[in-house]
């Protein structure tokens, strides 16, 4: 009799989600905040945007796969036990994330946070606005969410360029190559950044990049916190060189005493970009087709580390 395929996951609802199954798989909840349930399971999702205690955890089991419900896998890279291999959530995310980068973008842009203010004191307060149409955008990253962002923006009829590692010409957007990122920084409106975190990416924009931006420019930040210097960043707002508008910060969670909470032209989002409700079906769906790959002999998809 052939065993059965193990997979665990983190809550019931996700158990629920992935139904129905093939004969031959059998779901475990397991949310890793206790010791594995069986020695061997084959695939373990982890908890979303909690990996405390999910490394140790995984030295207890033997695994051929662990699925990640984040894009980003900065905060696993380097630690996994040998011979582990990490798949991220390439799929997932990148609709939900780019809707907020592009929300965020307008809420700054006409001044959003002033008129809701405005409306909690039932003052009637009306101002010009940058807008977004015919702004300079930058994207800084071009990757899954990067592309979601500039085939959101289109419609809004501004002058888009992205700046990635390379150059090159994808999805009718001039991509331009790092070496160039300060001459196109001088001449963007609106910089939004959805890059990856880790060594290769922190503090990319850093207080010479913020100085490249003109005077008013936005910052706009759906990627990863310390891909920005925020003490930097807070400086150039301060100074009221340049607005932010974040879903992500270094440190985050940001201390209830931090200057980002309360300066003039900050727009702050508790890192909310993949948490709507597509996120469900669509982890749930990529879940099932890594259990697809594995009953048909495959490869599983979205493998960026290997322990």
């Amino acid at each position: 009799m052939t065993s059965p395929l193990i997979v665990s996951v983190p809550t019931a609802q996700l158990r629920d989600d992935l139904q129905p199954l093939p004969e031959g798989v059998e779901v475990l909840v397991w949310d890793m905040t206790d010791a594995a349930p069986r020695p061997h399971i084959d695939i373990v999702v982890p908890p979303y945007m909690s990996m405390d205690g999910v490394i140790a955890r995984l030295t207890e089991v033997t695994t051929r796969l662990v699925q990640g419900q984040s894009i980003g896998y900065d905060n696993v890279e380097g630690r996994l036990p040998e011979g582990i291999v990490f798949a991220n959530a390439t799929s997932v995310h990148e609709t939900a994330t780019a809707e907020l980068a592009v929300a965020l973008a307008l809420a700054a842009q006409r001044a959003l946070p002033d008129f809701v203010r405005a409306q909690d004191r039932a003052e009637w307060e009306g101002k010009w606005t940058p807008g977004l149409a015919d702004a300079r955008v930058t994207l800084l990253g071009f990757g899954g969410v990067g592309r979601a962002i500039a085939a959101r923006l289109k419609p809004f009829e501004v002058d888009l360029r992205a700046v990635a590692s390379h150059g090159r010409l994808q999805d009718d957007v001039e991509v331009l190559p790092l070496g160039e990122l300060y001459d196109v920084l001088a001449a963007t409106d609106v910089l939004i950044v959805s890059l990856p975190g880790g060594d290769k990416t922190q503090h990319l924009v850093d207080d010479a990049a913020l100085s490249a931006l003109p005077d008013g420019a936005l910052v706009v930040n759906v990627g990863r916190g310390p891909v920005i210097d925020t003490d930097a960043l807070v400086d150039h707002v301060r100074r009221g060189r340049i607005r932010a508008a974040l879903d992500v910060t270094d440190p985050e969670p940001l201390p209830a005493d931090h200057p980002l909470w309360t300066l003039e032209g900050v727009l702050i989002a508790p890192h909310v970009g993949g948490a709507t409700g597509a996120m469900r079906p669509r982890i749930a769906r990529l879940v099932r087709r890594q259990i697809e790959h594995f009953l048909a002999g495959e490869e599983p998809e979205n493998v960026v580390l290997r322990g």
